[in-house]
């Protein structure tokens, strides 16, 4: 574990929010920033003292800090769906059943239903200009490798620069693989399988128990031929088949090429806020920093204290002054709602070939991506807003990435949508001091499809109570993560089941250290009975939906493959200069 110096992540607030007088508040230009695997112990205004976070720390002085911030889902695919739509993942089908969690390939036909309605759709509706930029990760394609019913454009979206998939290591040279030990093992089965089976239908034609007609055999072995040709084609060309970046529907670099790559997502967000300081926007900028494969340009390489998982980070904090800066020069800082998060908590078990630490550190906090401990889910959570926002203020709340949701929707006047639940609450009333209990008494975390976990803030009450129906089994036993399957898993054996269930007080336990039992915490059983009920009117309030996440949805499907050139030309293109890069000072 990298040492980060004493962090004092249970922030308890001295400042108090009150209620700011101010001018209207409607229609605001509205950036929302998002990292990929941060952790919340990497950021100086949650406590760290030897990464460079003096942009993102800026956030914090003149906004507020959420130190309750919580992911709706430990994992990119669902936690994005939840963040744009105010819903828990469950209710569009962006929750998985089997053990992958999240799109991989660029030709699957899973993604954000376009019946679900995002806040980028609503805002376009009210006349805001919008843009996604980086990251996606909500899918592309339904039926044609051209329906593009998935992508960002189909969600509201004006302009999109960027990733649809995600960054990995397989899209990176000599960076490793994310596939090859899950491959290894899920093939051993079959192998044997087939194996085994070929030697006894060869024993048995050759004793005479069975007349087996060679034709057969050609057959079998030409589908055993053929599979293991695709399979082979298909990871020997997984960066170019699916690490690209995309402008509007148009492939621009194919496969992705990392040099200056930060600059260049940070150059398309300054020229779209540049475009439109005369009419209200929305701008989402989702850095591909810090999931692995790391990178970094040359101006940040080697100058953190904390390997090339630093150097992303400090690039990243860079990136965020650049955006706040160009507020500043077209004088739209003060009619402009900033918000900073993660989409989850960092990844524990990222460990380079060589040995050095690729994932982040979640302070005090248990466990980190793909577990509900609280290192998967409690995020940074960061508002700016002069003037309506008073600056240097805390609030220790349970709040959800999905209360972005409404917060924006409303702050544009557009109307929420009535013929579905929204999950997310206007933080609006909360960040301006007029209300001082968050609206969440209760919030469901899913590992996955499954109910995993359920916090409940008592209206009475100081106590964030949290109970854990599973939890995962860490490997090694006595480590924080699920080192020897990379992330960890939500059912079967993976998972030890808790009868009754876990139970903590996150305001005397945060790092989920000692549960509760019937002897140390006298209301026990009335807070599980009380809990049980919660649970019981939150899944009747669940609908069937499709699967986007299932097996089929989840597949490479050639027909949907996009490609630049062609498969014989091995998809490949630059029509991405990214003009000269942009100037970095150093701080």
């Amino acid at each position: 574990r990298k040492k980060m110096g004493p962090l004092l992540l249970l922030i308890i607030c001295q400042c108090a929010i009150n209620s700011v007088k101010t001018r209207n508040v409607s229609n605001p230009n509205i950036v929302l920033l998002m990292a990929d695997d941060l952790g919340i112990g990497d950021l100086g205004c949650y406590g760290n003292r030897t990464l460079r976070t003096h942009n993102i720390d800026r956030l914090a002085e003149e906004g507020v800090t959420l130190t309750q911030h919580i992911a709706a889902s430990p994992l990119c695919t669902p936690s994005r769906a939840a963040f744009l739509t105010g819903r828990y993942p469950i209710r569009s089908g962006m929750a998985a059943f089997s053990r992958v969690g999240v799109f991989l390939f660029s030709a699957s036909s899973g993604g954000l239903p376009s019946e679900e309605i995002t806040f980028s759709r609503l805002l376009k509706q009210k006349g805001y200009a919008t843009a996604l930029i980086g990251k996606w990760h909500l899918g592309m394609n339904c039926e044609s490798s051209n329906d593009f019913c998935h992508h960002p454009l189909s969600h509201g979206f004006d302009y999109f620069y960027g990733l649809t998939v995600t960054n990995l290591r397989d899209c990176k040279p000599d960076q490793g693989s994310v596939f090859l030990k899950g491959i290894q093992k899920a093939l051993v089965v079959p192998v044997e399988i087939t194996g085994i089976t070929l030697v006894s239908l060869v024993i048995a034609q050759y004793i005479g128990l069975l007349k087996i007609r060679f034709q057969a055999f050609s057959y079998f072995f030409l589908i055993i031929t053929i599979s293991l040709v695709v399979l082979m084609f298909f990871f020997y060309h997984f960066r170019h088949l699916n690490c690209f970046l995309m402008r509007d529907h148009q492939i621009i670099q194919q496969p992705l090429s990392y040099e200056n790559l930060t600059q260049r997502l940070t150059k398309e967000a300054m020229h779209f806020i540049g475009r439109n300081t005369a009419a209200p926007f929305l701008l989402v900028l989702s850095y591909l920093h810090v999931h692995t494969a790391l990178y970094t340009s040359e101006d940040f390489r080697g100058k953190s204290k904390h390997g090339l998982y630093g150097d992303a980070v400090e690039e990243m904090d860079w990136s965020v002054g650049q955006v706040l800066d160009v507020l500043e020069k077209h004088n739209l800082t003060d009619n402009t709602l900033v918000y900073f998060t993660s989409d989850q908590g960092a990844h524990v078990e990222e460990i380079s070939s060589a040995g050095e630490v690729h994932g982040g550190y979640n302070g005090i906090y248990k466990g980190g991506k793909s577990t509900n401990w609280e290192g998967g889910i409690r995020v940074p959570g960061l508002l700016r807003w002069p003037g309506v926002i008073k600056a240097g203020a805390c609030i220790n709340e349970p709040t959800s990435n999905m209360d972005i949701f409404p917060t924006v929707v409303k702050l544009a006047e557009a109307q929420l949508p009535s013929d579905r639940i929204i999950d997310g609450h206007d933080l609006m009333p909360l960040l301006q001091g007029k209300v001082t209990r968050s609206k969440h008494e209760f919030l469901f975390h899913y590992c996955n499809a499954y109910l995993n976990a359920v916090r409940w803030h008592p209206g009475n009450s100081e106590s964030v109570w949290k109970v854990f129906f599973f939890t995962p089994n860490f490997s090694p036993k006595d480590s924080n993560g699920c080192y020897d399957s990379h992330v960890c898993f939500c059912h079967g054996e993976f998972v030890t089941q808790h009868d009754p269930p876990l139970l903590f007080d996150l305001s005397r336990d945060p790092e989920e250290k000692v549960p509760l039992t019937p002897e140390t915490e006298s209301h026990f059983y009335e807070i599980l009975r009380v809990i049980h009920l919660a649970v019981e009117n939150h899944t009747r309030s669940l609908h069937a939906v499709p699967n986007q996440l299932s097996w089929d949805n989840l597949l490479w499907k050639p027909w949907l493959q996009l490609c630049c050139s062609s498969l014989f030309q091995s998809c490949y293109c630059d029509y991405d200069s990214g003009g000269s890069p942009l100037k970095v000072q150093s701080g």
